[in-house]
């Protein structure tokens, strides 16, 4: 199964012009699928992807953009979108002309992540999906956008598609013709909350969810909303799952009224299909990263479907610790569920924000993610010191509230090393999550020791080693006799035999203290000045606390 053809140029036009962007020069033509969404840095030039979407934020002055153009040109990239009004300079058009690359406007008042979100859902059909996708009702499945042109066209009139939130899912063209609310609401892909108010005090939201037939909004004469509205809901079965609002100039007649009508049938089959196209991806992608991050013989052809065969990489791992929530408290768990969930919808944004490409999913109770690396900057110690910053950002913009950790591996430099990269960050996460540590976040190579410490422990418990020699007889002489050696010889060996340090932790007299350590030496029968019998003894202990240890 391969990825379809991503959208180009003229279908962006098609679906998000008029309202938001405007050609201004170049030929859109010219590019007949659209790479990836890129927000332009002038301080950290990022690396393009062939034929990308450039988003020229704070970009202004037609010397700045005539140059911008020429190395945009240089790259590949599609077009160059910046802020209305956009110079139409000779120099501008001569350079879109020589570099083949597209000058776009957005409109003022318009959001520039607004923008980059459409996009991104725009060009995402077919990423991981079907070669030729399917069509319900002559409309390619789960395309909003073209239904709502197709809705619009038999109401002759402009239309948007929205969620039981009032967030707009897609929009028709002609919202020109409408008022100044619905341009709002297009712009900010959200109806304003002083509208929905309205509409819920005037009961708009009772009658719609109540009758399956349109339903006339009359307008406000207020903000702008000054052009009824015929609004219908669209349901599966008993369930709403949105409606569907069209600007007219008077009540429906019959035949729109029936065209409304059958329109919302064929809107929830698109609805129900995207919500389950979004699982059915979901889990296709936590497929497609689970068999990259294993390795072995299917590991390429799963990076090909990700996008990332030609990118060297680094794994990070995030979890969140379970909750100290009482046996049978189920809906506890269910909601920690959904909210790890969203916590690993925003780390596959926040990744996606820093590279188009990066593949993030949910394996078990782990998010995993592969930040992606040009071969041309695969010096080891920049990539993952880069990645370890990019997850430094993501806990500090989340909060603790969940208490998120997250444990980075190695670079990988191609497919095969992955699974080394993904041990690495498995091995980073588990050390976070044993609990030793007050911080969330570990590069493999900072927790090393802890990390093979674990193993060690791993290893002693899956033969059933429990600790000998010396310490056993020293825990066996604590539980007979409920005494503190054990403990003794303990801070005795985390204080470098400093005898006052060692009996202040203990909150004990120095002499006390000597007193116990005479008797430590006794009961375990063993010379304390040896080096040899103290790095045993002090990797023992270090052992008998970690999770997992044989019992003694």
């Amino acid at each position: 199964m391969h990825a379809s053809p991503r959208a180009g140029l003229p279908r962006v036009l098609e679906d998000l012009g008029t309202t938001l962007l405007d050609l201004v020069c170049g030929d859109p033509e010219r590019a007949d699928a659209i790479g990836g969404v890129i927000i332009h840095d002038p301080l950290d030039d990022p690396v393009l992807p062939r034929q990308a979407l450039v988003l020229g934020v704070g970009v202004q002055g037609a010397s700045e953009i005539a140059r911008l153009l020429g190395t945009l040109g240089e790259a590949g990239a599609a077009a160059l979108v910046v802020r209305s009004p956009a110079p139409q300079d000779a120099a501008v058009i001569a350079a879109a002309e020589r570099s083949g690359v597209a000058l776009l406007a957005l409109t003022r008042g318009a959001s520039w992540a607004q923008l980059a979100a459409l996009l991104r859902s725009l060009l995402a059909d077919g990423d991981v999906g079907e070669a030729s996708p399917q069509t319900l009702g002559g409309t390619p499945s789960g395309d909003m956008f073209a239904l709502a042109n197709a809705v619009a066209a038999l109401l002759d009139a402009p239309v948007t598609i929205e969620d039981r939130s009032s967030r707009v899912l897609a929009f028709s063209g002609r919202q020109d013709e409408a008022d100044a609310s619905r341009v709002e609401t297009v712009l900010g892909r959200q109806v304003p909350e002083r509208f929905t108010r309205l509409l819920e005090d005037r009961g708009v939201f009772r009658a719609l969810y109540r009758s399956d037939q349109p339903v006339l909004v009359a307008p406000a004469d207020t903000d702008g909303f000054h052009l009824p509205r015929a609004a219908i809901a669209v349901r599966a079965g008993d369930e709403i799952l949105g409606s569907i609002w069209a600007v007219v100039d008077a009540e429906l007649g019959p035949q729109r009224t029936r065209a409304l009508h059958d329109a919302a049938k064929l809107v929830a089959l698109h609805m129900l299909r995207l919500r389950a196209g979004a699982d059915v991806e979901r889990r296709l992608r936590a497929d497609l990263l689970s068999t990259a991050l294993e390795g072995g013989t299917g590991a390429a052809e799963a990076l090909g479907r990700l996008g990332l065969t030609d990118y060297a990489g680094v794994v990070l791992a995030l979890a969140v610790p379970d909750p100290p929530a009482p046996s049978g408290s189920a809906d506890q768990h269910a909601r920690h569920a959904a909210e790890r969930q969203r916590l690993t919808d925003a780390f596959a944004m926040h990744l996606s924000a820093i590279h188009a490409r990066a593949a993030t999913a949910l394996i078990g109770d782990v998010a995993y993610g592969i930040l992606p690396v040009p071969h041309h900057q695969t010096g080891a110690e920049g990539a993952e010191d880069n990645a370890v910053r990019v997850a430094a950002d993501f806990l500090t913009r989340v909060g603790d509230r969940l208490g998120p950790l997250i444990g980075v591996g190695t670079i990988a430099r191609d497919g095969g090393a992955l699974a080394r990269s993904r041990q690495g960050a498995d091995r980073a996460l588990r050390v976070l999550r044993s609990g030793g540590h007050s911080r969330r976040l570990a590069h493999i190579s900072d927790v090393q020791v802890e990390a093979l410490l674990l193993d060690l422990a791993d290893l002693a418990a899956a033969r059933g080693d429990a600790p000998t020699g010396p310490l056993a007889r020293l825990l066996a002489y604590d539980r007979r006799h409920d005494s503190a050696l054990v403990e003794t010889l303990r801070h005795w060996l985390n204080s470098f035999g400093d005898v006052p340090a060692a009996a202040e932790a203990m909150f004990v007299h120095q002499n006390t203290f000597r007193y116990r350590l005479r008797r430590v030496t006794e009961v375990a029968e063993t010379d304390l000045a040896d080096p040899d019998t103290r790095f045993a003894l002090m990797l023992q202990l270090r052992l008998l606390r970690l999770p997992g240890a044989a019992s003694p």
